[in-house]
């Protein structure tokens, strides 16, 4: 009989373990007011900042049909993707490395991958409450419509948080100081944001510079979400990009990661 229970806890072990990392990660997120802000309430409060300026809310000729305030919907939601996987997420987890805590916790039930899930999805978390957060003040602001193709733009939402983690990923793999991660994360995230179209939607750059933006992976969330919010279904292109890139940097974070 003990011979059967043995393997059993053994079992159910890291499954606690698990779940003790992921509350002890959740209080620890919590008590980070600075990241916390970056990620949930920076992204919106810039969109409202925008929203304030008349000719944000009234359709120009750039972009027919439509107002820059709607534009930059999804350029907000990006922003806060942005601020979680490249400012927000890297310096964290570079930091238990540094200080020997992957290292420790290898000794024990818990395995090191556990502490990068468990920031990945709170991280991830906390960018879909400011996505959900930027909708609906476009909406009851700006009278900015809700995505009307509700299920692509999920799919394209979705997509968009997986590589944005994935940059994140890679970017914890890379850096081996929470200061060289600060740094790496300063030096990818204006090119990022420019991609995604922060200074000049995507929509209205020259036709090379936005072909080339839609290839990579914040240019082509952008777009996504840009057709799915208008009704379309997002561009196979796009979410292929997105996918593709997923696929890429995950490979490079798993390829390059270190735990100590």
């Amino acid at each position: 009989m003990s011979a059967l229970a043995t393997p059993t806890r053994s079992r159910r072990t890291p499954s606690r373990a698990d779940a003790a990392v992921f509350k002890a990660e959740l209080a620890l997120f919590r008590r980070e007011p600075g990241s916390l802000f970056w990620i949930m309430v920076f992204p919106t409060g810039l969109f409202v900042v925008l929203g304030t300026i008349p000719v944000f809310r009234e359709v120009g000729e750039a972009i027919p049909g439509m107002r820059l305030i709607d534009v930059y919907v999804p350029i907000a939601i990006l922003t806060s993707l942005l601020m979680a996987s490249v400012q927000a997420m890297p310096p964290v987890i570079t930091g238990y490395r540094e200080q020997g805590i992957l290292r420790r916790m290898s000794t024990t039930p818990v395995r090191p991958a556990t502490v990068l899930g468990a920031q990945m999805a709170l991280h991830g978390i906390a960018a879909l409450v400011s996505a959900a957060l930027t909708i609906t003040v476009g909406a009851l602001a700006f009278d900015v419509p809700l995505p009307k193709q509700g299920f692509g733009y999920v799919l394209a939402l979705a997509l968009s948080v997986c590589a944005a983690l994935s940059l994140g990923a890679l970017l914890s793999a890379l850096s081996r100081t929470s200061k060289a991660a600060n740094a790496v994360g300063a030096v990818a995230f204006f090119p990022m944001m420019f991609s995604a179209g922060l200074w000049m939607p995507v929509q209205t750059m020259p036709d090379m510079l936005g072909r080339i933006m839609e290839v990579l992976p914040f240019g082509a969330a952008s777009q996504a979400l840009s057709a799915a919010g208008a009704g379309d279904w997002p561009s196979l292109a796009h979410l292929g990009a997105l996918a593709l890139w997923t696929v890429l940097l995950t490979g490079a974070a798993a390829r390059w990661f270190r735990w100590e």
